[in-house]
């Protein structure tokens, strides 16, 4: 009799099945918040604009307290792929290929990004968040696997901390640090602070007196030349306005003359020798086994080679598996004399991951010279995080930058 009676109140198995199913639901909506997080740090974090780098502190907290390993790397993914979403097009540009091709570069670029977030999440916590996050964050700023580091958090440095250079590095890696740990919402309000006193005070850094970046917008593709004759006189035209216009030295674009021979510095010192100018313009040097992405310093005097790239674009340009491709200096040339200051060069990548700028600083510059040829970016937003990649670091160490870039 009594099973009879509590058999009448025994909930039906389609209830009790919900019950089960509740949690499960929780976890998928969980996951999809910490996902659809990373993906906000990455594309407004690096949607363009110097002062969106700062969202990017909410990053490690989103991957440190990820309730799975599989969550985590899905937040890493989300956040790499959400900041280089114009790689996909402008790497079809680029190949002369389908976006399909695109697509996959996309993906494979952001493995090493995931693997290392992914081999260095744990679920236990204590110290061993924090010490896990800061070896992912260094890993992923020097070679070989910083090679791919974009998309940092500690590019937020110099939207937080402007001015405070070594200091203001410090500081952003310790909230970076802090915010795996459960004093983030003390990290977090700190970062908040930081960012309210900064935007409302945010100036761009500006060029030192006399300096002049020169953008130009030659097609590459169209002309199917690399900075033929036309190209080259044309370059040489606005050289010639800036120096009218006072200008005493004009920094030109990654590229902006081509293969550089002796028969075209011929015609660049020509040209120049009736101007008080100094140029310093970008070029590839061509050797037996490949090439090497330059800026050169160039007047109606002569030309030298200034600076040999440290990190050319992997696989456009870097292709350590053949012969043909731009070579990698790494570690080499990290700053230059040029007109007078010491100049920290950062060409076109270099702008993007992390150890140029921090090795360049620590030779103390006098002003940040950044360039790119960007032909193939189309309607992306590249051109736009790369400006606003040197305008942080400029910013950061309180220093003068120069852009020029080719569109």
């Amino acid at each position: 009799m009594i099973q009879d009676i509590l058999g009448r109140f025994r909930p039906p198995a389609s209830l009790g099945s919900h019950r089960k199913s509740s949690p499960s639901r929780r976890r998928i909506s969980q996951a999809v918040l910490f996902v659809a997080g990373g993906a906000i740090t990455g594309a407004i974090g690096w949607s363009g604009h110097p002062l969106a780098f700062a969202i990017g502190v909410a990053f490690p907290a989103l991957w440190a307290f990820a309730p799975s390993r599989t969550v985590a790397s899905l937040v890493a993914l989300a956040h790499f792929l959400g900041a280089s979403r114009g790689l996909p097009v402008g790497a079809s540009i680029f190949f002369g290929t389908q976006l399909a091709i695109g697509l996959g570069l996309w993906l494979a670029a952001s493995l090493m990004f995931v693997a290392v977030h992914a081999v260095l999440w744990t679920s236990r916590g204590g110290w061993r968040r924090p010490v896990r996050y800061a070896i992912a964050a260094v890993v992923l700023s020097v070679p070989p696997l910083g090679i791919v580091g974009w998309a940092h958090p500690i590019t937020a440095a110099g939207v937080l901390f402007p001015g405070w250079a070594w200091f203001g590095l410090a500081t952003t890696g310790a909230l970076l640090i802090a915010m795996t740990t459960r004093a983030w919402p003390i990290a977090a309000g700190v970062a908040m602070l930081a960012f309210a006193w900064s935007a409302q005070n945010w100036t761009p850094p500006v060029e030192p007196a006399g300096w002049r970046g020169i953008d130009t917008r030659f097609s590459f593709e169209a002309s199917g030349q690399y900075a033929d004759y036309h190209q080259q006189v044309g370059t040489i035209r606005l050289v010639e306005t800036a120096a009218g216009e006072g200008a005493r030295v004009a920094i030109l674009p990654e590229s902006a003359m081509g293969l550089w021979s002796a028969t075209t510095e011929r015609l660049w010192t020509r040209e120049l020798s009736s101007l008080d100018i100094m140029v310093n313009g970008g070029a590839a040097i061509v050797d037996p086994v490949g090439y090497d992405n330059v800026m050169l310093g160039v007047s109606g005097k002569g030309a030298e080679i200034l600076y040999r790239e440290r990190m050319p674009i992997p696989v456009s340009m870097w292709q350590p598996w053949t012969t043909g491709g731009a070579h990698a200096r790494f570690f080499a040339n990290p700053v230059f004399e040029f007109s007078g200051l010491k100049v920290a060069p950062l060409i076109c990548y270099e702008q993007l991951i992390i150890w140029p700028v921090i090795q360049s600083m620590l030779y103390a510059p006098e002003v940040i010279v950044a360039t790119g040829n960007a032909w193939w970016s189309g309607n992306t937003n590249i051109v736009a995080i790369q400006r606003s990649s040197a305008q942080a670091w400029a910013s950061l160490f309180g220093l003068p930058l120069v852009m020029a870039f080719n569109e």
